[in-house]
């Protein structure tokens, strides 16, 4: 059995965090779920300008569009990445058939400058669900205070929701009230909640760079800390999902057929050369979450990864990681606040050079995609 299908004996869904044309039409896809067990695919800007901006698979299509009369690079696009979305989520449709839909999503985030901007979020969430049309589509929303008045509004609606950029715990647990909020709004207004799918992207390795420049800056005590804070900071944002899964509220809810909003690892690629290259997906295996893992992380695994149960072992350890992280007053709060902003921000560019490439690639296609 591949490493990776294995992880799902360990109740975790692996998740590819990438998209690319190529992959949706070679097959590659398809070999993936079948061979290595894969149940879902997320995309963010990133990996779009890095799909439509370094290769040639979109060129036929783009000039297709261009001869057609679209030239708004925006529109051109979305264009091109809700045909992908749809593609995927077509190939994907038997997985979250034959998983009752629990599996078998793909996400695709609303424009991140909207990140601050709950009518606006609330505006693109449902113009892109609704031009995607599959019910295995999750719209990716930041998870900021305004992502999280959206997400509730978004729930309540029927909407899947993939809620991304989470650092820290208060966050989570702010998205997490959300989903609970959204669910209780649409069984208040006699709409079911059977269906509705949600997970909370917890980032994990920007937090180990961010905090391990501190810590070596810091030296002393605080070195036996170092590659330690990301791993123990989810394993307590874990705790804290199990303790909201045993709560009266949710079992309410859960009584009524809701399912619950899975905790999915993001950036989980290993960022430091001296860390095992795959030890944020070793160390964070456990029951109801998702691990989205990118391809070299997932070929690294394949060949050499171990699968275990590793998400809920040494909590104690973990309390006593972030608890020494606050009695040396490192600032653990205000880098995973940090984060969030540099996280947006790096969507947003990552959204504005895809945007400068497609207007490239248009203005070089055009003299092509010209009747004869």
């Amino acid at each position: 059995m591949s490493a990776l299908k294995a992880i799902s004996e360990y109740g975790q869904s692996v998740w590819l965090d990438y998209i690319r044309r190529d992959l949706l039409e070679s097959g590659g896809l398809r070999k993936l779920i079948v061979e290595d067990g894969l149940l879902g695919l997320t995309s963010n800007p990133a990996i779009f300008e890095k799909a439509i901006g370094g290769s040639a698979d979109y060129d036929r299509a783009l000039q297709a569009l261009v001869a057609g009369g679209l030239r708004d690079p925006a529109a051109l696009f979305e264009r091109l990445a809700i045909e992908d979305i749809q593609q995927a989520a077509d190939i994907f449709r038997p997985v979250w058939e034959a998983s009752g839909g629990v599996d078998g999503y793909v996400s695709l985030e609303v424009a991140p400058g909207l990140a601050y901007d709950t009518a606006g979020t609330l505006a693109d969430a449902r113009r892109l669900w609704a031009a995607v049309g599959r019910p295995n589509l999750m719209i990716k929303v930041p998870g900021t205070a305004e992502g999280a008045a959206a997400i509730r509004q978004l729930i309540a609606e029927g909407l899947n929701v993939n809620v991304t950029l989470l650092f820290s715990r208060p966050a989570y647990r702010a998205v997490a009230e959300a989903y609970l909020a959204g669910l209780e709004a649409r069984r208040a207004a006699g709409g079911p909640i059977e269906r509705i799918a949600s997970v909370a992207s917890f980032f994990i390795s920007r937090i180990d760079t961010a905090m391990d420049a501190e810590i070596a800056a810091r030296g002393g005590e605080a070195l036996a800390l170092t590659g330690k804070v990301a791993i123990a900071n989810a394993k307590l944002a874990y705790e804290d999902y199990r303790a909201l899964s045993a709560s009266p509220r949710w079992q309410a809810l859960a009584a009524q057929g809701a399912r619950p909003q899975r905790l999915l690892w993001a950036s989980t690629g290993t960022k430091n050369p001296a860390y095992r290259d795959v030890l944020y997906v070793e160390e964070l295996i456990g029951p109801d979450t998702v691990d989205t893992i990118p391809p070299a992380t997932m070929d690294a695994f394949r060949d050499h990864g171990r699968p275990r149960r590793s998400l809920d072992e040494g909590t104690a350890e973990a309390a006593a990681v972030i608890a020494a992280v606050a009695r040396l007053d490192l600032p653990l709060d205000a880098i995973t606040t940090r984060l969030v902003a540099e996280g947006v921000k790096l969507f947003v560019d990552a959204h504005d050079q895809l945007l400068a490439a497609v207007a490239r690639k248009r203005d070089a296609l055009a003299p092509q995609a010209q009747p004869a």
